[in-house]
């Protein structure tokens, strides 16, 4: 059987946690859709586009990857695409309430869409998006933390004129 699985999230940054979750599950899959998130709840450092074009340069070794982006409910969105699970990732304990909860509800919401959870390689389990928006903000060296085109942009977001 062919498995579509959905990686949702706002990916503003995508990092290289993000990308070891993408590498590991493309292995698993059949197809994984990166589904960027408009998330209206949040005001993005990257434009819709803007992570769009990230996260297709930096997943595009992986011939079974697809970057979409989506502004609807992510239990239409999976069924809309075919996919058949919905990859989440975990990276602490403090993580899993809230998942649990998203996994419930997406479960009411469609049924026939199972959620995996996935835990990041040790080295990325403390890196998140925000924290590294913070860093990079304040000048901070966020290198190791994201792949490069991404540092660049960041570095370019950040650039005092």
């Amino acid at each position: 059987m062919q498995i579509t699985a959905i990686y949702p999230g706002t990916f503003d940054p995508i990092t290289n946690g993000h990308l070891d979750l993408i590498a590991r599950a493309s292995r698993l899959y059949h197809k994984i859709i990166v589904a960027v998130a408009v998330n209206r709840g949040k005001t993005p450092l990257f434009s819709l586009e803007e992570r769009l074009a990230l996260a297709e340069a930096v997943t595009s070794e992986y011939p079974n990857v697809q970057v979409l982006g989506f502004n609807a409910l992510l239990a239409d969105f999976a069924t809309e695409h075919g996919a058949q699970v919905i990859l989440r990732g975990l990276r602490a304990v403090s993580d899993f309430e809230y998942e649990f909860q998203l996994a419930g509800m997406n479960r009411h919401l469609a049924p026939h869409v199972e959620t995996m959870f996935l835990t990041p390689a040790e080295r990325y389990a403390f890196i998140s998006s925000s924290m590294i928006r913070e860093i990079a903000q304040l000048n901070g060296d966020v290198s190791c933390f994201v792949p490069d085109i991404v540092h660049q942009s960041l570095i370019d977001k950040f650039k005092v004129n």
